[in-house]
């Protein structure tokens, strides 16, 4: 989908590199920039999973010749993306103001934690730092509970490598209307918090609440995952009545005077812990059978391996193993697209001397 569209990458950790690979899984032909000597912090690999289908040059960024091919790469590129905090790019001399010096047309792509600017903007940070102060963690386990959510999904990657994504693309739309470019400010904590949007809607219909524990999806008994017999558990999630009344029945509970009450919160403590004892009793393959192909809305929660396996990850490739390595296939899908295959991910500098050479052929 975006083949012809070339990015500059300059090499960094976690959102940033997600969003290059993301583009990169799109189609998009993605140059990451990578500097002499090494990974840019201890215990990051030279090459990851993130790095797949992309190319990477070697330059030294601190150098006039490596800025002055930096530049030239930017001036035939369509956008950037670069993660650090705000004033590096410019103390390289390489910030929005040169680059679009020599490509007015360029999506500059900035990806922090607290934006580039504001009190906080120059503090460091790490995915929970960024969707705490968001309000994204507010809700993010049962009650009584420290809030704790899945390792990056929330921040890193749904806070911010998917808005800087969208606001790239959003950005690459209007400079071919109007042939100007722009600088996109993707910060985790604005992502974060404007993911919060679906679930603070619910509060316009009298449901949402502030207090943890007491809304719909983060404290009653039919929202919340549960123990099996075997220590695994069970994600049950059956909001709306009739799909409640379905999780009643397959439990054999369909006529039970306290279970049929599902909105009267004074009863959610006293139906979890019933739930709890009956999920225990019996083995997590025992409930994927009782659940099996109906309506109820209740999952087993699987290691990524095991979903690999599961009939769905089976079923659409949802999974990939390369190298002894598990990684996932790109998303979204696309009609008439040919099947993915996994794009390795290249050693540090291998394309150096053919993106050097394709710059002095431009």
């Amino acid at each position: 989908m975006l083949q012809g569209i070339r990015i500059v990458e300059v090499e960094g950790l976690g959102p940033g590199p997600f969003a290059g690979m993301f583009l990169a899984d799109l189609g998009a032909e993605v140059i990451k920039v990578q500097r002499p000597g090494g990974p840019v912090s201890p215990g990051v690999p030279d090459r990851s999973l993130l790095d797949r289908g992309k190319r990477s040059i070697l330059l030294d960024l601190k150098s006039e010749e490596g800025r002055a091919t930096f530049l030239r790469l930017v001036a035939r590129a369509d956008a950037l993306i670069e993660g650090f905090r705000p004033g590096v790019m410019e103390r390289l001399g390489i910030g929005p103001e040169p680059c679009h010096a020599v490509n007015p047309a360029l999506i500059y792509g900035r990806m922090t934690g607290w934006g580039q600017d504001g009190p906080l903007a120059y503090r460091a940070g790490h995915d929970l730092n960024y969707i705490g102060l968001s309000g994204a963690l507010w809700y993010a386990s049962p009650p009584g509970q420290p809030p704790i959510a899945p390792p990056t999904l929330v921040g890193d990657i749904g806070g911010g490598a998917m808005y800087l994504v969208a606001g790239l693309l959003a950005g690459l739309l209007n400079a071919r209307a109007t042939g100007k470019g722009t600088v996109v400010d993707a910060a985790i904590c604005d992502g974060s918090a404007h993911m919060m949007n679906l679930l603070m809607s619910l509060g316009q219909t009298g449901s949402f609440v502030s207090e943890r524990g007491q809304s719909l999806l983060d404290g009653a008994h039919f929202s919340r995952t549960y123990r099996t017999a075997d220590d695994g558990f069970m994600a049950v999630q059956c909001l709306e009545p009739k799909f409640y009344a379905e999780f009643l029945d397959r439990l054999g509970l369909g006529d039970d005077a306290e279970l049929t009450r599902q909105f009267d919160r004074t009863l959610w403590p006293a139906s979890t812990k019933r739930l709890e004892a009956l999920f225990a009793a019996r083995p997590r393959a025992a409930w994927e059978e009782v659940f099996a192909d109906s309506d109820a809305c209740v999952a087993p929660a699987l290691t990524p391996q095991e979903a690999r396996d599961h009939p769905l990850g089976a079923a659409r490739g949802i999974w990939r193993e390369v190298d002894g390595a598990l990684q996932a296939a790109p998303a979204p899908r696309f009609a008439g697209a040919p099947p993915w295959e996994p794009r390795p991910a290249p050693e540090p500098g291998a394309d150096t001397e053919a993106i050097l050479a394709e710059l002095d052929r431009a």
